[in-house]
């Protein structure tokens, strides 16, 4: 009898056991199932499992950009000029343009001396010190960008711009600069010069010349300022970058000419010219009409001489889009 109580309990206990071994064998098989169920709708629906980005029934999209070097720095270059410097040969070590180097340093004056020191913008834009009455948004309209876009470049709010500050503010090289009229300052090549008379042949380039009607310059006995381009008398010419006009009429050798002070702080001068259709003061866009071909002041024949100056001294004007 006791033997058979014993049996009995032993086989109640494998029971038990069994019936705890299958519901735990359930009870996980359950739980998997369900996160199973959970995954398949998740990766249904589309959205970002870890570096990877899923449409729909699990599609790649495209991974996740993770960044693989430091983000670029956001405050203003101070960089001290060596010996052998030039604008180009420092804009090209930094990426930008060297007019975003005039642009940022208001009076530069050519040639550079060593030990000077240039403000740069790290990215392509300006440098500015915050003047008087700037504010976020004469700033951007100013310079054709939006306010969040200064704002948030430099890390600060609006009560924080104040007069002495040095900020940057990066342009899109692809429109370039506004004028104060609030009006793309290049429409047509934008950080680029201008041909002033599209498809017309460069006779002359600047640079040191046998010519002897060119005066003195640089250690040369004759020395072209500018380049000239040959065109008919009465042709219509276009200015090479947008800005403002700052001079106008006649002037010694130059003949009738126009200057505009461009967007970007640098001096074109159209020479030579037979008629003006612009007046000092006036606000001009790249492509827009100043005037005719003609043959005054020191020339030997219809042409336009065109100068590219930094603070008072001519510099290379080349290239010129659109010129032969």
């Amino acid at each position: 009898m006791r033997r058979y109580r014993y049996a009995s309990h032993a086989a109640v206990l494998l029971i038990v056991m069994a019936m705890s071994g299958y519901g735990a064998v359930d009870l996980n098989t359950s739980l998997a199932a369900r996160a199973g169920a959970v995954e398949a709708n998740a990766a249904a629906e589309g959205g970002q499992f870890g570096d990877v980005l899923l449409g729909r029934d699990s599609t790649i999209i495209k991974p996740v950009s993770i960044p693989a070097a430091p983000l670029p720095n956001h405050r203003p270059i101070r960089y001290t000029v060596q010996g052998a410097d030039t604008l180009d040969s420092i804009a090209r070590v930094y990426g930008i343009t060297f007019r975003q180097i005039t642009w940022s340093n208001p009076g530069l004056r050519l040639p550079l001396k060593a030990g000077q020191t240039l403000k740069l913008p790290p990215v392509p834009g300006v440098v500015v010190e915050v003047k008087n009455g700037d504010s976020p948004a004469s700033l951007a309209a100013f310079y054709g960008v939006d306010e969040t876009a200064i704002l948030g470049f430099n890390h600060i709010r609006a009560p924080e711009l104040i007069p002495g500050l040095m900020i940057v503010i990066p342009v899109d090289p692809q429109t370039g600069p506004n004028l104060i009229t609030g009006v793309p300052a290049d429409p047509a090549d934008p950080g680029a010069l201008f041909c002033p008379i599209q498809g017309a042949k460069i006779i002359q380039k600047f640079g040191p010349t046998s010519f002897a009607l060119e005066p003195p310059s640089g250690g040369y006995l004759h020395f072209h300022s500018g380049v000239d381009l040959l065109a008919e008398f009465g042709t219509p010419i276009v200015a090479a970058a947008g800005g403002k006009v700052t001079a106008a009429g006649y002037a010694d050798y130059f003949g009738l000419r126009v200057a505009i002070t461009d967007s970007y702080g640098l001096v074109e001068i159209y020479a030579h010219m037979s008629d003006e259709s612009v007046r000092v003061g006036d606000w001009i866009q790249q492509g827009q009409k100043l005037g005719l071909v003609g043959s005054t002041g020191l020339s030997v024949g219809s042409h336009l001489h065109l100068q590219l100056e930094v603070g008072g001294v001519p510099t290379d004007p080349l290239p010129l889009i659109g010129c032969q």
